[in-house]
């Protein structure tokens, strides 16, 4: 009988040690990710403002562009304002006289 207790014992040990490791394991391993993440932070946070700032920039390019262009619009074309355009005039060519 005292085997059977002491295997039995034994057993329960084995399978409550194996989950206590597998536990440490993860826990170490999850350490270990939230520090290199922790780290790597910084560096990806300066990024993102970076690639931000590049779309905002762009965006400001292409609102100034069509604001430009609804000024351009709205201020109508010069074809009403001007006036008439000189029409080119023929000029006599001298004539080649002959005998002279």
């Amino acid at each position: 009988m005292e085997q059977a207790v002491i295997a039995a014992l034994l057993l329960v040990g084995l399978v409550i040690g194996a989950g206590v490791g597998a536990s440490y394991a993860r826990a170490k391993r999850g350490w270990k990710d939230y520090k290199t993440a922790r780290n790597i932070v910084p560096g990806t946070r300066r990024t993102a403002w970076l690639a931000i700032r590049a779309v905002i920039t762009k965006l400001g390019v292409i609102a100034l562009l069509l604001v430009g262009a609804a000024a351009y619009a709205a201020a109508g074309s010069d074809h009403e304002r001007a006036g008439p355009t000189p029409t080119p005039t023929v000029t006599p060519t001298p004539s080649h006289r002959g005998g002279r």
